[in-house]
């Protein structure tokens, strides 16, 4: 090789710029959304939009102003349905329960507690006012027959099932001979 070329190809070197066919490259440095998948600026704005909508959703529906949601359970065994619902500091006379059909609502209201004049509050997390839930039975029910009874803040709902469609145990025989 020629004593020129070598320097040529050293000096090319040095600039640390590759060369295509077409001429010199760019140099390109892994950018972030290399790093991180996608570009990190979109990825935090879709997580601004999200929160902002999950908080407009709940402001609608009025979590600041008509009241809280109560926790539920439902269950079922061969002769009922029963339904837990967390109901703390409401007394019973403020609950109702009705059926109708396939369709169970429990309604309540847990009322203001009265501000003391003197007491400075600096946290207040306790929901009041009212509170509707509804949920489909997964079966018919002896609507005559429901009880309800709340202890410990906690409303047990039993609901018969209707003899059409309780489980019923049928022996299997051998064949006779």
């Amino acid at each position: 090789m020629a004593p020129t070329m070598i320097k040529e190809k050293a000096a090319k070197a040095q600039t640390a710029q590759p060369e295509s066919k077409s001429g010199p490259v760019a140099r390109t440095t892994p950018g972030l959304s290399t790093i991180f998948g996608r570009a990190p600026f979109w990825s935090l704005r879709d997580e601004m939009d999200h929160l902002l909508t999950r908080f407009s959703d709940d402001w609608n529906s009025g979590w600041l102003s008509q009241g809280f949601e109560a926790s539920l359970d439902l269950s079922e065994t061969n002769d009922k349905i029963e339904v837990h619902l967390d109901v703390p500091g409401i007394k019973p006379e403020e609950i109702n329960v009705e059926v109708s059909g396939d369709q169970l609502r429990i309604t309540g209201t847990r009322k203001d507690e009265k501000e003391e004049t003197g007491r400075t509050y600096h946290r207040v997390e306790r929901h009041s006012g009212s509170f509707s839930r509804s949920v489909t039975l997964p079966c018919d029910v002896k609507e005559d027959e429901i009880e309800a009874c709340c202890d410990n803040g906690v409303l047990t709902v039993s609901l018969p099932k209707a003899e059409a469609v309780k489980c019923r145990k049928v022996t299997v025989k051998p064949k006779a001979k």
